[in-house]
């Protein structure tokens, strides 16, 4: 089941994915796409329901972010072999964790806008993993049933502030638009394997990442119980697990995002983001 949620800006209403693509409006049966319809008994009923019986959306609409009322998006660094190597940085012995702020949350087709004083404005194409259910301390062999369903994530990261400001990464993944989600959220169900996804980015049509979550140092249900042993998951987070090589650091010599691209990408069976790049209004 693929679910979405489109119309304009912080009035999003829920909406799934018929049979051919397009997208029904489910606003008759649940409020929005947020932590209380990501439970498992809400996801077999709106699973039970036949697309064809809802209204359809004018195939123009915008979509917005797949999770409305993220708590918090926790990311993974380093956590592709590729990735590490063209880093040139040894592969972590524990999985690296950073926070990016809900308020960095944008849809999959608006604007990355470039803040002002940023010049090394990166993209990372990650498999996003959609919390179900309040996960604290759980197994790794559990892990998996806490997970509602996974989505494309775009960790925009601002390369200068990340590196050469001190302190935390934090402060070159924070800033508004940093984070494109969606555009589907796509149920566990239909994503039996996580570690055989391809997932791919094009800066103005050139392919720059292209890359599989099999390389993951750490996988998804690893991630989920590891990061579960610090924090509460709670309904609606988002791990965003990292990305493969070919981000535009690790470019010989590194290019980055201006004010006129365009980036699209993706995640196998996830969808496609296109989000072009815009310079802070």
């Amino acid at each position: 089941m693929k679910l979405v949620r489109w119309g304009r800006a912080d009035a999003e209403r829920p909406g799934m994915l018929d049979a051919a693509g397009r997208v029904r409006d489910l606003s008759g049966a649940i409020p929005d796409i947020d932590g209380k319809a990501l439970a498992d008994d809400v996801l077999a009923r709106i699973a039970a329901i036949d697309p064809a019986t809802l209204p359809l959306v004018p195939a123009d609409e915008r979509l917005g972010p797949c999770v409305a009322g993220i708590g918090k998006i926790v990311c993974i660094g380093l956590n592709y072999r590729d990735h590490a190597r063209e880093a040139n940085l040894p592969q972590p012995k524990e999985p690296i964790v950073f926070l990016k702020p809900a308020s960095a949350v944008t849809g999959p087709t608006d604007p990355i806008r470039i803040p002002p004083g940023a010049r090394k404005v990166d993209w990372e194409v990650e498999l996003g993993v959609v919390i179900g259910k309040t996960a604290i301390n759980v197994a790794r062999e559990d892990a998996l049933s806490f997970v509602a369903g996974y989505c494309v994530v775009n960790d925009v990261s601002e390369r200068a502030w990340q590196m050469e400001r001190g302190g935390q990464w934090d402060k070159g993944k924070a800033a508004d638009t940093f984070c494109p989600v969606g555009p589907w959220l796509v149920t566990r169900d239909e994503i039996p394997d996580p570690q055989r996804l391809a997932m791919w980015l094009e800066v103005d049509g050139v392919r720059r990442q292209n890359g599989t979550s099999a390389d993951m140092i750490f996988g998804v249900a690893e991630l989920v119980a590891y990061v579960s042993g610090f924090m509460s998951l709670r309904p609606g987070d988002i791990i965003a697990t990292g990305t493969p090589a070919g981000v535009g650091m690790g470019c010989q010599p590194p290019v980055f995002l201006r004010a006129g691209q365009s980036l699209r990408l993706g995640v196998e069976g996830l969808g496609v983001q296109h989000s072009p790049v815009r310079a802070a209004e």
